[in-house]
């Protein structure tokens, strides 16, 4: 079967550099010149068609000639050596350099995701020739500890193990360590220095990742700013959620972000949508004609958004104690996956397009009321000889906290393609298995012919299609089938791309998505701060009278599948969760 190629992203061992990546990107060299009433980009080699044209909205046009459109002497034939001269300091190869500081480098999130990925990206070929990584935390530690740390965690590609060690070698002799303490100048000020060290007066672009709690986030940017920006090429920072608590904190947080840094060097990070399956959301809504069509309330009953973990907060618990399952899941991962499906055709695949038409679908979508939201938390269950604890059973959980580690609730967007159309989400820890799935459940067919030779569960015999995020990514269509035989009798049966089977090639984690995004200047996947207010003002209602009235949540047994509220949720809207069927 032929596979369709994509342009982005293609890193190979071989490249020099991030500019060997074939990539359409809104912020690569472009130069610009007036056709007529249009205004038109000649783009350098890294186009994917010799000689096109990008046009203003994306578009991509043949090669054209000079016609009368164009006013005599207005359009300038460029010699094909001049468009493939690079102009930015993205593309200066020898003479430019990155370097990325990864802030809290001797926490989790940095030993076990970001300098994994970081390793990825150099083993496929997508860092730039010049490079230099450097870990900055408060803890003491030499450059050869933080790579004896960072060693422990890396691993190649299933599908090439050719080189490994070496290419490790090379990878950690670009390691680097600083100690300092987060809100210091004056150690940014030494990081600085050394930086300037290894950039060896090259134009210099620097990432900052700020894999560190949310209550100094702010004063590390500002001491990176300050104190550690780079001189002449870019300087951007990715920041890991929670963007705060609600609303109000959101806004605070976003204020003082930006009494340092200018929003297009702010990379929110939300690593669900760096994931395999949700970025492919898009192209199997609109690049199949059979799915558009139908990618409305006519023909959708309910959507439903389902995250599930099979274990607690295993010492995480003081952290998710102050957040809540609503605040780490519902609003930030599940409501940005919700907005991607839900969104109107953009214009183009540019970064600001397609967080426009996101911005929207927040923006249409009602208040949830408390109602429509049932809370669990999970209790200390025994299995067997294996017996879980529960959640305040955690040492670092008070004893009396009534924070839900499960939420479900049920969301509508009032606008003319989604008007009626109940979205459920729902999230919880400790339940019966892991899971990130949206699940499509189509309506009824209207005066059925086969009705009699389904029986009387009428919901069982409805398409669904179901997009799983992980694990064992997959994308199946539950459809209606006869049975092979003399009789009618009808089957449910499903036609199915397991991602395992049909792709040999190991799926990249979500993060090297996201960084080699970043370092491209790529903010597509990233949220920008309109984003994240219309995200914050559907929750914080609820939010607030949840802990007003100190809700109290539904137990549930660790292992199960969460409370019978959720049900009950469901059934108010004739919906039954699409996960608890019999073919599950």
């Amino acid at each position: 079967m032929a596979t369709l190629s994509s342009s982005n992203h293609a890193c190979s061992s071989s490249s020099a550099g991030l500019h060997q990546i074939r990539k359409i990107n809104p912020f690569s060299a472009v130069s610009q010149r007036r056709l007529g009433s249009k205004i038109v980009s000649f783009r350098s080699k890294y186009s994917p068609l010799p000689n096109a044209i990008l046009m203003q909205d994306g578009a991509l046009a043949a090669k054209i000639a000079a016609t009368n459109e164009a006013p005599p002497g207005e359009l300038k034939e460029t010699p094909p050596q001049e468009l493939e001269r690079p102009i930015d300091s993205d593309s200066m190869g020898d003479k430019s350099t990155l370097s990325i500081t990864v802030v809290g480098a001797s926490g989790d999130l940095a030993k076990k995701k970001i300098f994994p990925a970081l390793f990825a990206l150099y083993y496929e070929g997508c860092l730039p020739q010049h490079f230099s990584i450097f870990g900055y935390a408060r803890s003491k530690m030499t450059d050869a500890e933080l790579r004896n740390m960072v060693s422990r965690t890396l691993t190649c590609r299933i599908d090439k193990r050719e080189n490994c060690d070496e290419k490790m070698e090379q990878f950690l002799s670009r390691c680097f360590y600083h100690s300092g303490q987060y809100d210091s100048p004056e150690n940014f000020v030494e990081l600085d220095t050394k930086l300037k060290e290894l950039e060896a007066g090259r134009v210099s672009n620097r990432l900052f990742y700020l894999s560190i709690p949310p209550n100094i986030f702010v004063d590390a940017v500002k001491c990176a700013s300050l104190s550690a920006s780079a001189a002449k090429g870019w300087t951007r920072v990715i920041v890991e959620k929670p963007f705060g608590r609600d609303s109000e904190s959101s806004a605070a947080l976003t204020s003082a972000l930006k009494q340092y840094l200018q929003e297009d060097q702010i990379f929110r990070i939300d690593h669900y949508l760096g994931k395999e399956l949700v970025e492919n959301l898009s192209v199997l809504r609109f690049s199949n004609l059979i799915f558009e069509p139908l990618w409305s309330r006519q023909h959708i009953r309910n959507v439903q958004l389902i995250f599930s973990e099979n274990f607690g907060t295993e010492g995480r618990g003081g952290y998710f104690d102050h957040y809540g399952i609503i605040r780490d899941i519902m609003q930030n991962h599940l409501l940005q996956i919700l907005a991607l499906f839900a969104m109107e055709t953009p214009v183009s695949l540019d970064a600001e397009d397609i967080r426009n038409e996101k911005v929207k679908v927040l923006r249409s979508m009602r208040h949830v009321p408390i109602d429509d939201v049932v809370i669990g938390q999970y209790k200390s269950h025994t299995t067997g000889d294996v017996s879980h604890p529960g959640y305040t059973d955690d040492k670092t959980v008070p004893n009396d906290s009534i924070t839900p580690t499960f939420a479900a609730a049920a969301l509508f967007i009032d606008n003319a393609r989604w008007d009626g159309v109940p979205f459920l989400m729902k999230a919880g820890k400790a339940l019966h298995n892991r899971r990130t799935e949206i699940r499509v459940q189509f309506r009824r067919v209207p005066g059925n012919l086969y009705n009699r030779n389904i029986g009387g569960d009428l919901d069982r015999a409805t398409n669904e299609l179901v997009i799983r995020v992980q694990p064992d990514e997959a994308i199946y269509l539950k459809i209606n089938n006869k049975v092979p035989g003399l009789g009618m009798r009808l089957d449910r049966s499903n036609l199915n791309l397991l991602y395992k089977t049909r792709y040999l090639k190991e799926i990249p984690d979500a993060y090297e998505r996201l960084l080699l995004d970043a370092i491209e200047g790529e903010r597509r996947l990233f949220i920008r701060s309109d984003e994240l207010d219309a995200a914050w003002s559907l929750f914080t209602p609820v939010l607030k009278e949840l802990e007003d009235k100190k809700i109290i949540p539904e137990y549930y047994p660790y292992g199960s599948r969460g409370p019978v509220g959720a049900h009950y949720l469901a059934a108010r809207y004739n919906v039954k969760w699409g996960d608890i069927g019999i073919d599950e």
